[in-house]
């Protein structure tokens, strides 16, 4: 228990805080290159939280602001889907990080949404993607 403690503690800032999710978010990546959309960011800080990745539709105008949630499957044990780890609280934390971006970049006149993406990574290493556009709804 403490040494996980003192290992967080320790950890350079900009160190990713799992290798799960770092792998993950290259996933999503990639997947939201194939389908078009423009990268404008990736784990990007603010003081209240993290953006994972701020993308461009392929509308060429909404901003479309995901966030990944992914998870070694073991077939052997049933688990809830990755998607589930969206709680109100995250939610609303998102909704608070959409808003302040736009407000900090002034993109009152651009559309915005919240997406999700789930990746399962199984013991082969094979990613199952599920991408959950406008999951969580953000200020228009």
């Amino acid at each position: 228990m403490i040494g996980q403690w003192l290992q967080r503690l320790l950890r350079p800032r900009w160190a990713p805080a799992d290798p799960l999710g770092r792998q993950g978010e290259d996933v999503a990546a990639r997947h939201l290159r194939a389908k078009g959309y423009r990268l404008l960011g990736r784990n990007l800080r603010l003081s209240f939280g993290e953006v994972d990745i701020l993308a461009e539709d392929p509308d060429g105008s909404t901003l479309v602001l995901v966030e990944v949630k992914s998870r070694r499957v073991d077939p052997s044990r049933r688990a809830p889907p990755a998607e589930a780890a969206i709680t109100a609280l995250k939610a609303r934390k998102l909704v608070a990080l959409a808003s302040a971006l736009r407000r900090l970049n002034r993109w009152q006149d651009r559309p915005m949404r919240i997406d999700v993406i789930a990746v399962d990574l199984g013991a082969d290493g094979a990613p199952t993607v599920r991408h959950h556009a406008d999951a969580v709804r953000a200020p228009r």
